[in-house]
C-alpha cells in the first residue's frame, strides 16, 4: 500500500509540474510595462543593498537587462519563463521574455531574478538585432559569483556581457544561462 502511495505522489507531482511548464506561455505570465517596470526597480534596489558597489557595476554597463521573476518548474523534464526590462542609461527601451529548458535529474520549482550587464556597445548592439538571442549560442554570458556583501569590480572579469542571478536567500552560486533564449516583446 505505501509503494501506491508513493507512485501516486510521485505522479500527482509530475502532473502539477508539467501543467506548470505547458501553462508558461507569454499570455499567463503578461504582464504590462508598468508592471514590468516596477518589478525591475526592485530588484534593483535589492541588487544595490546585496552588493557593496551595485550602483557603480550598473552605471557602468551600456545596458542592464532586469528579469525580476523567471520561474523555473520540473520534473526530468524542466522549463522557465520570465519577462524583463532593457535598459539604457537608467530607462527602459525595450521588454523581453527569457525561457530554457531543461532534461534530467531535475524535480520541484523555484523563482529567480536574473541581472544582465551589456558592458561595450557591441555587445548590446548585438543582442538588440537578434529577434531570438541565445546565450551560449549568439554570445557567451559570464556569471559572476560573489559572497554577500562583497563588492565586485567588472573590470577584472573582462567580458562583454556579465549576470548576476538572485533567488529569495541572495546571489546564487554554480549556475549558467547557457541556452536561455531571449526574446523581444511588444509592450
Amino acid at each position: 500500500m505505501r509503494v501506491l502511495k508513493n507512485n501516486v505522489n510521485v505522479l500527482m507531482s509530475l502532473v502539477f509540474c508539467l501543467i506548470f511548464i505547458l501553462g508558461m506561455t507569454q499570455d499567463s505570465f503578461a504582464a504590462t510595462g508598468g508592471e514590468i517596470d516596477a518589478s525591475v526597480d526592485a530588484t534593483l534596489q535589492r541588487f544595490y543593498s546585496e552588493v557593496k558597489n551595485g550602483r557603480d557595476v550598473i552605471k557602468d554597463a551600456k545596458g542592464v537587462l532586469v528579469f525580476p521573476n523567471v520561474y523555473k518548474a520540473g520534473f526530468l523534464i524542466g522549463g522557465q519563463y520570465g519577462q524583463g526590462a532593457l535598459r539604457i542609461n537608467g530607462k527602459t527601451v525595450d521588454y523581453y521574455s527569457t525561457t530554457a529548458g531543461s532534461f534530467g535529474f531535475q524535480f520541484g520549482a523555484q523563482k529567480k531574478s536574473i541581472i544582465v550587464l551589456f558592458m561595450g556597445d557591441e555587445a548590446l548592439n548585438s543582442f538588440r538585432k537578434a529577434p531570438n538571442w541565445v546565450a551560449g549560442v549568439d554570445a557567451s554570458i559570464a556569471v559572476i559569483n560573489i559572497g554577500a556583501a562583497e563588492s565586485i569590480d567588472t573590470a577584472k572579469f573582462n567580458q562583454p556581457i556579465l549576470a548576476f542571478i538572485i533567488d529569495q536567500k541572495g546571489l546564487m552560486y554554480n549556475l549558467t544561462l547557457e541556452g536561455s533564449k531571449f526574446t523581444k516583446l511588444n509592450k
